[in-house]
């Protein structure tokens, strides 16, 4: 049981530790409702959706979206995680054709992520008996950079992704909502100063101003969200192998320059992937089910892994 600022203090360091010890490369933890940045997070991105620029993704209007409580009654506390997707096999460098974003070549994060959580909820369920708990990917309406980096473990940059000092960018993101008021880590502060890599270097011109992406100018939105029959041309002329997914505005990051791998069998690129060319345009339905079993990839039905491919080769 919680009861002094000692316990509190005890507890929250070894929830953070316990995160660390199941595979996270990074834990933080931060109080609701937050600060000051979490209300400024919100208005930001009632102006991206007013500017429609999450174009056919609605479900990021959901209302709950801007209200953590929803998600479980009597929400005190946040604790943030990342998961390394980061592997010495899972590069692109060499690859001409057929790219695949870096954080979908292994196992599916978002399964992978939710056990991991699990096994803390365990845990938190011993140690806390009487605290509620919620676990949150990003399938869930949960504003969840922003609460990441309210609970310090990364800043948002230019590119909209979350960036940490040690791990770059290369990470997914999980989340637990306590019901028990814990020692809040310090928001992280913005380290991106005057560098604008990200947003010169995006062949598209996807981020229309610093932090802000209009997702019918990215790629990766393209590749993987758009349900649309054909890609539009600008789009299809920059698409330079891309697939499914796209990893420039994260590769040319200088926060991603020198990061640790994390070499795990969750990580490690499908034996397909790294094989991958041009017969994948002739896969039948079953081979297509057994080849994304399991990823992340499976997002992006058949006829769209052969909309992607077939204006991929257009511009080669």
């Amino acid at each position: 049981m919680i009861n002094n600022i000692e316990n509190k203090k005890e507890i929250s360091k070894k929830l953070k530790e316990r995160a660390i010890s199941e595979g996270f490369a990074m834990s933080g933890i931060a109080a609701i409702p937050g600060s000051s940045r979490i209300r400024l997070r919100t208005n930001a991105l009632e102006r991206w959706l007013s500017n429609n620029y999450h174009s056919e993704m609605k479900w990021m209007e959901a209302e709950r979206r801007k209200n953590i409580s929803s998600l479980l009654n009597d929400a005190k506390s946040i604790l943030s995680v990342g998961f390394l997707y980061l592997n010495s096999n899972n590069n692109n460098e060499n690859k001409k054709n057929f790219k695949i974003g870096k954080f979908g070549q292994g196992e599916d994060y978002h399964k992978v992520i939710n056990k991991k959580l699990k096994n803390i909820g365990n845990w938190i369920n011993k140690e806390i008996p009487d605290c509620k708990w919620k676990i949150c990917v990003d399938t869930s309406p949960l504003l969840e950079k922003a609460w990441a980096e309210e609970s310090g473990i990364g800043w948002i940059g230019k590119n909209s992704n979350l960036i940490n000092k040690k791990n770059g960018s290369w990470f997914t993101l999980g989340f637990m909502i306590l019901s028990k008021d814990l020692v809040p880590d310090k928001p992280h502060e913005s380290l991106c100063g005057k560098c604008d890599k990200c947003i010169e270097q995006c062949p598209t011109k996807a981020i229309v101003e610093p932090f802000v992406i209009a997702s019918d100018l990215c790629i990766s939105y393209h590749t993987i969200e758009s349900r649309s029959k054909t890609i539009p041309k600008k789009i299809e002329k920059n698409l330079n192998g891309w697939i499914a997914g796209c990893d420039i505005c994260q590769d040319v990051c200088p926060w991603n320059k020198s990061v640790p791998y994390n070499n795990t069998f969750e990580t490690y690129p499908k034996e397909w992937i790294k094989n991958l060319n041009i017969e994948s345009l002739n896969w039948d339905q079953k081979t297509w089910r057994e080849n994304l079993k399991g990823t992340t990839l499976k997002r992006i039905k058949p006829w769209m892994w052969k909309r992607n491919i077939k204006a991929s080769l257009r511009n080669q």
